[in-house]
Order: C-alpha cells, then sequence, then structure tokens
C-alpha cells in the first residue's frame, strides 16, 4: 500500500481494514512456511489456524497508528505479521483442553481438534518464536528500531503484566466472585497488553517522541479494555454463526466478565465511557487522528 492513498480522507474504515488484512495475509503467506515444509504436520496446522480467518485487528492497529505517524507501510508490515503469530499461537493453546477446552475457532474446529493436542501444542510454539525471528530479521528497521519492537513484543506477551499473566489471572478467577479492579486487571493483561503493544510498535517505527508515545499508549489502553468489554458482551448475545466460535462458554466455565459483574446494561455503558476516554487520549497527537477515532468507534460497534 502506498504511503499516498493513506493522505486521502479514511471515510471507509472497513475498506482499510479489508486492505491491512490482504496484504498481511499476503505477507504471512511469504513468512510462514508452507505445508509440504517438514514437519508437515506442525506447518499444516499452523497455517490452519493462521489462514482461518480473523480480523487481524493487532496488524491493522499496528499499521494504522504507524501510518498516521508517518511511517511507511514497508517498514510497519513485517511487524504486523508478528503480532498477528504472537494473537494466533495463544489462540491456539487458549483453545486446549488444559485451558479454555474450546472445539470451535473462527467458524472451523480448533487446531488440537484437527491435529491433536502435541501437534496444535507446537505450533503455537513455532509461531511464537517465529514472530521473534520476523522483526529480528527485518532489515527495513535499524537494529536499534528492531530491538525496542521485540522488548515490545515480548512484553505484551509475557509477564508480569502481559498477556500470558492476563490468561493466569483470567484462569485463576474462575468460578469465584472478583472485584471490579480485579477484573480490569485481568483484561488489561491478558487482551490489553498486546494491543497497546502492537500501537506502541508502530508509533516507534514512526519515529514518535515520548509526548506521542504516551497519547497513543493511554488510546491503545482505552481500546484494549472496550475490545474485551465488547467481547465478553458478544459472547452473551451473540450467536455461534455470528462469532465463528462457541458463545456463552465465558458463562459455563464460569469466567470473570463485565456482564456477569456489571450485567449487559451497565457494561455497555462502561464500554461507552471507555470510547470517550481513548479517542480524548488522542487530543494530544499533531497529526489528523480520523483513523485512530474510526477504529475505536468499530470496536464499540462490532458485531463479531
Amino acid at each position: 500500500m502506498s504511503s499516498e492513498v493513506l493522505t486521502e480522507p479514511l471515510i471507509d474504515l472497513r475498506s482499510f481494514l479489508d486492505h491491512c488484512r490482504t496484504t498481511v495475509d499476503a505477507k504471512l503467506d511469504q513468512l510462514v512456511p508452507g505445508e509440504a515444509v517438514p514437519p508437515t504436520s506442525v506447518h499444516q496446522a499452523i497455517r490452519w489456524s493462521l489462514f482461518a480467518g480473523g480480523k487481524r485487528f493487532r496488524p491493522a492497529l499496528l499499521l494504522a497508528v504507524g501510518t498516521t505517524l508517518g511511517a511507511q507501510w514497508d517498514d510497519l508490515i513485517a511487524s504486523a505479521c508478528a503480532f498477528e503469530m504472537i494473537h494466533t499461537y495463544s489462540l491456539i493453546h487458549d483453545d486446549l483442553p488444559s485451558m479454555d477446552d474450546d472445539d470451535l475457532r473462527r467458524g472451523r474446529p480448533t487446531c488440537h481438534v484437527r491435529f491433536g493436542e502435541a501437534t496444535a501444542t507446537l505450533a503455537g510454539d513455532a509461531l511464537q518464536t517465529l514472530a521473534f525471528q520476523t522483526i529480528a530479521e527485518d532489515e527495513s528497521l535499524s537494529p536499534e528500531t528492531r530491538l525496542r519492537v521485540i522488548s515490545e513484543l515480548a512484553r505484551g506477551a509475557g509477564t508480569p503484566s502481559g498477556m500470558v499473566a492476563g490468561q493466569a489471572r483470567d484462569l485463576e478467577a474462575e468460578s469465584r466472585e472478583v472485584t471490579a479492579v480485579e477484573l480490569k486487571s485481568i483484561h488489561q493483561f491478558k487482551t490489553g497488553a498486546l494491543i497497546v503493544g502492537a500501537a506502541r510498535c508502530g508509533a516507534l517505527i514512526a519515529g514518535a517522541d515520548a509526548a506521542t508515545l504516551a497519547g497513543i499508549s493511554a488510546y491503545a489502553a482505552g481500546i484494549g479494555l472496550l475490545f474485551q468489554i465488547t467481547d465478553d458482551l458478544l459472547d452473551v448475545t451473540a450467536t455461534a454463526e455470528d462469532l465463528g466460535k462457541t458463545p456463552g462458554k465465558d458463562a459455563k466455565a464460569q469466567k470473570a466478565t463485565y456482564p456477569g459483574l456489571y450485567g449487559i446494561a451497565k457494561a455497555r455503558q462502561h464500554a461507552l465511557e471507555i470510547h470517550q476516554e481513548s479517542c480524548a487520549a488522542l487530543n494530544s497527537l499533531t497529526q489528523p487522528a480520523q483513523l485512530l477515532t474510526g477504529i475505536a468507534d468499530f470496536i464499540l460497534q462490532r458485531n463479531t
């Protein structure tokens, strides 16, 4: 995608997201070994999960932040793909019987149902390591920028305040009452940390200053929480056909959720408040931020 396309008024956000999905998928196809490459079972499992669909939200956010702040698409695309690799690995592992024990993901059987638990575990492991390799070998970025992006990805994906920590807290909260503070912490880590990392990496690749990075971080923290609140609501209100995954599983597993703690009406009101706070965080930017506010609107209104 040429940089001049992004200077035009971005009225149709869905066109932007569709373009992100197309270009990210094309790059992922180049980066991930083919199904015929040994070990074939692992590579087939990777591709089964990686190319099953999905919104490609985390890479799209990285691309949106980066291009908003002046970065070139070609400098952003590999890092965007790395975030999708990490996200997909987390879904493969989350669906395992030892974790959330789910049979449906992105409208098709989960990786362990299709290939077995051992192969699914290895597929997730391989995607995780390939994500870091992808950034380390991205010669479009300076060595210093590569190190900073790798650090952000590791922080967002791991512990003590990243995705792995959030998943651990989520499991520990099953079948017990949680406070509002605990619930926010779970979701800030489990869902929000990787989203914040993606946004920050887009800003870092663009060479953002400290003030801009702070504004982007606050915005991304808000939409990360907003994403999880809407996800919780969809688990209660949507169908399997709409979601491409099993609805109602949060309640069945006695997960800590916003509708469970607040009820549907108050959870929706909370989502509106978080949306407003997220968009307000962009006021510190000197660049036009319509694309980023549009993404916040999209998350608030999503139905899948």
